[in-house]
């Protein structure tokens, strides 16, 4: 358990062993009293005299004891959660400089709900375990063990029945343990498919209720809350008697010694004295290792959960080369693609040119191919096989850094962050000037609506954006590729939010980006493309036809189709009654 925490901890490790010294003090300080109080009760039973001088001494030194447990133990907590709360910063960093390294397409599977509960519950919990169950767990079993030895020392007959509670509760700790550790695996997947549900049904609020769906998404989304409501109780079931055998026979380590010391009293082969000494040993005994097991039952926890994590992020990462863009031109050529998601291969053997300069659009119906080969440009998956290359050098040979300053990537999703519009537009060249920022917002269109805002570019975005209406973003998004001004620019549907009224602002936003640049666009509407240098046709996963519109017209029934149904569909209107 601990090689797994030790990658994390680092230098932060002796303030760990500083908390569990700390605690140990505190500790002892704390069950010293019993002693002391044994020395009040032992002339008692011998029926000698104490003065009330020798009485307030053993209060007072009582008193301070107690004093000197809150004051280590406080200490010893904030050394342990110092040390607790830096390694799980490594933990965070680590776990998100993997995550970096994934394919994107990665990161989109694992869901959002199961990532958000891996860097916040689940490391949230493991905080608990690294502040307490380590260091107190440490102390409260190193100070039991100590008295337990003196207890055998004192008499070895009444230290061993002082043991046999400690082993039935060990048994039984152990049995919960194993019926635990079974089922965690279970447990932990049945939580993030409910956080993944969750966030689902919330998102989809919108569609929910103006479709009418409440019925049938809550019916999923209760289905899930219950499966893992069902599943958590049903566990809790098989670990509860064990939980409740331990937990009521651990501290109760005078189970056989009160009535086998006491007839070894009237046997008189043990003193009256001697059984209350031990009396008050087993009582600073029985809280503590009960504790101390409490923690122990947390260390196996502690090991899995560092283990799922681990094992969350523990896909290839994306191949990366080291090298900066050293291609002999703008070139990008798709030679002998072939890619598939898990055991699906959606793309087989593409080939295709982009000559430097020059728009190459690609068209097909939905599910084709068509974004993943613009995804596959930007380095968003890995190919199966294949190569992309730029200026003939290798997309994998370079590095991302070098691979996105030559790559801008504009879809029909753009996520805006809850900051504001300036800082937004700011992501596309971090060292920008305002001035540059604000001649990009302008050339994108933008000026029209941040004219609205009271703040104007300095506006805030809101959560994903949702200040702004879809083509209002589309045109913030545009604004960040224009400000980075990459030689090579993918549009990905981004044209899937223009309607009538923005559609000259739409078209002159895009010119502005493809200006002399080498382009690759994705359009579900045929007439924003038909002056595209080429057009690659794509179906089932391969580009069957590549041309001009007018040549494709002619050649292409495919294309033919495509142009055929683009047309109805902009010639549609709602009849008037």
């Amino acid at each position: 358990m601990f090689k797994k925490v030790s990658p994390y901890i680092g230098e932060y490790k002796k303030y760990t062993v500083w908390a569990a010294i700390m605690m140990s003090i505190g500790i002892i300080a704390s069950v010293t009293p019993y002693f002391l109080l044994y020395q009040i009760i032992s002339p008692l039973t011998k029926g000698e005299h104490i003065g009330p001088s020798f009485i307030m001494a053993r209060v007072g030194l009582i008193a301070l004891l107690e004093i000197i447990y809150a004051v280590t133990y406080v200490q010893g907590l904030e050394f342990s959660h110092y040390s607790a709360y830096n390694t799980l910063k490594n933990l965070r960093i680590s776990l998100q400089s993997k995550l970096e390294k994934q394919p994107l397409g990665n990161i989109n599977e694992l869901g959002i709900g199961r990532i958000k509960k891996v860097f916040t519950d689940d490391i949230d919990q493991i905080e608990l375990l690294l502040a307490h169950a380590i260091p107190e767990g440490i102390a409260n079993i190193a100070v039991p063990i100590i008295i337990i030895i003196l207890m055998f020392i004192f008499d070895w007959r009444l230290g061993l029945l002082s043991l046999v509670p400690i082993v039935i509760g060990l048994f039984a700790m152990g049995m919960m343990m194993k019926s635990g550790m079974e089922l965690m695996n279970v447990y932990y997947e049945s939580a993030a498919a409910m956080n993944n549900t969750i966030i689902e049904y919330v998102n989809g609020m919108e569609v929910v209720k103006v479709f009418n769906k409440d019925g049938e998404s809550y019916k999923k989304f209760g289905d899930r809350v219950r499966a893992y409501r069902d599943f958590t109780i049903d566990w809790y079931k098989v670990c509860w008697p064990w939980m409740a055998i331990y937990a009521s026979v651990l501290p109760c380590l005078v189970l056989l010694m009160l009535p086998f010391g006491s007839m070894m009293v009237l046997g008189g082969t043990v003193t009256l004295d001697r059984l209350v000494l031990l009396f008050c040993m087993s009582f600073a005994v029985g809280p503590s290792v009960l504790k101390a097991l409490n923690f122990a039952g947390k260390f196996p926890e502690l090991n899995f959960k560092i283990t799922e994590l681990e094992k969350l992020m523990d896909h290839p990462p994306l191949k990366e080369g080291t090298s900066g863009f050293a291609g002999k031109n703008l070139d990008v050529e798709f030679n002998d693609v072939h890619f598939g998601y898990e055991d699906k291969e959606v793309l087989h053997g593409v080939s295709l040119s982009l000559k430097q300069g020059t728009t190459t659009a690609l068209v097909g119906e939905s599910g084709s191919g068509k974004s993943t080969l613009a995804k596959l440009l930007v380095h968003y998956y890995d190919l199966d096989s294949g190569v992309i290359s730029i200026g003939g050098q290798d997309i994998t040979d370079m590095s991302l850094e070098s691979l996105n300053d030559q790559v801008a990537f504009v879809s029909q999703e753009q996520f805006l962050f809850n900051t504001s519009l300036y800082e937004n537009i700011l992501i596309g060249k971090p060292n920008a000037s305002k001035e540059e920022v604000l001649d990009a917002a302008k050339r994108a269109q933008c000026n029209e609506f941040l004219e609205r805002f009271p703040d104007g570019i300095e506006t805030q975005a809101g959560d994903g954006g949702k200040q702004l209406s879809g083509g209002e973003r589309q045109r913030i998004s545009l604004a960040r590729a224009i400000l980075k001004n990459a030689p090579i620019i993918v549009l990905d549907e981004a044209t899937a939010f223009m309607d009538p009224e923005n559609e000259e602002k739409m078209n002159a936003a895009l010119d502005e980006i493809i200006k002399d640049k080498t382009v690759l666009v994705i359009a579900h509407r045929l007439s924003t493309i038909k002056n595209a240098d080429k057009i690659c046709v794509i179906k089932d996963g391969q580009c069957i036809a590549q041309d001009s519109h007018e040549n494709l017209i002619d050649t292409c029934p495919e294309y033919k189709k495509l142009w055929d149904a683009s047309v109805s569909a902009s010639a549609w209107k709602v009849r008037e009654a």
